[in-house]
């Protein structure tokens, strides 16, 4: 099938973060803070909705309309799954080059930033996802301008919260560590490969719930096998199958194993309500 290509860009922070945060109303999830989608319904529209996807969303009550809105506005369950996977595994994020890949609300990134990661990298298709939820998630939970706004500071609810002061939380150079870029896979790989900057492969890459549609496995795949680290992991959290789009987990793992580039392990599976897993991929 031919799909729509979007071209990948770069997106810029601004230099006033309180602007970032201007009319969102802010939620919280797991001591996370997040906008507020339906207040971003209800205010993105004209420029700040250039592609038109959050009237095109809301008007055909979908979440998906492939090649042109890929789901980033709203936060899905496997989300969750892979954020308590860090928790359980001890999953080490500290001085990690780290990618979050088909980020959207940008959740797995900003754990791995309250982790000291030394650089995480955000990945949507969608550039009005990146400056309309992405960059404003990442200000309100990472820096003292979105702390002072009563951002949530330590997630592990299940630990008391740690003594030790977490420098990643309230200094200003958390965003020296980010990277945003939105546009279709390929294209982001390209833009990454071909830019002045030498590219420091990613020795960590999330990605939750990218694989429902199989016509992107080619471009996912080649993405992981262009941008990940010789010795670096991808934690990939999909439910079992996808109905109506017919992915899924085990479809992905036939389709990495006939590639025959890295090898996959199940690391775990969660059996309440639709199954869902967590894959663990890596070179072989």
């Amino acid at each position: 099938k031919k799909l729509c290509v979007k071209a990948a860009k770069e997106h810029s922070i601004p230099q006033d973060l309180s602007k970032v945060l201007e009319n969102k109303v802010m939620e919280t999830v797991l001591d996370l803070s997040y906008v507020k989608l339906s207040v971003v319904e209800m205010t993105c529209s004209g420029d700040a909705d250039s592609e038109g996807i959050v009237s095109q969303s809301v008007s055909s009550h979908s979440d998906l309309i492939p090649g042109v809105y890929e789901g980033g506005l709203k936060i899905w369950e496997c989300t969750f799954d892979l954020m308590d996977y860090f928790s359980q595994a001890e999953i080490e994020f500290t001085n990690k080059t780290v990618l979050d890949l088909g980020c959207g609300a940008g959740l797995l990134g900003i754990v791995a930033l309250q982790g000291e990661a030394a650089r995480v990298h955000f990945q949507d298709y969608n550039s009005t996802v990146i400056d309309e939820i992405t960059l404003p998630n990442v200000v309100a939970n990472c820096t003292s301008e979105g702390r002072r706004m009563g951002s949530g500071k330590d997630r592990k609810a299940s630990k008391p919260p740690s003594k030790r002061p977490r420098k990643a939380e309230g200094s200003p150079d958390v965003l020296n560590r980010c990277r945003f870029f939105s546009g279709e896979w390929a294209q982001f790989s390209q833009l990454l490969l071909n830019s002045n900057e030498p590219c420091s492969k990613y020795d960590i890459i999330l990605t939750s719930e990218t694989i429902y549609n199989p016509d992107y496995y080619s471009a996912l795949h080649d993405a992981l096998a262009q941008l990940l680290d010789r010795n670096g992991r991808v934690y990939l959290a999909s439910k079992v199958h996808y109905f109506g789009v017919g992915g899924g987990i085990y479809l992905f793992e036939k389709f990495i194993e006939d590639k025959n580039v890295f090898r996959t392990s199940m690391v775990k599976t969660i059996d309440q309500g639709l199954q869902r897993c967590i894959m663990e991929i890596a070179f072989k």
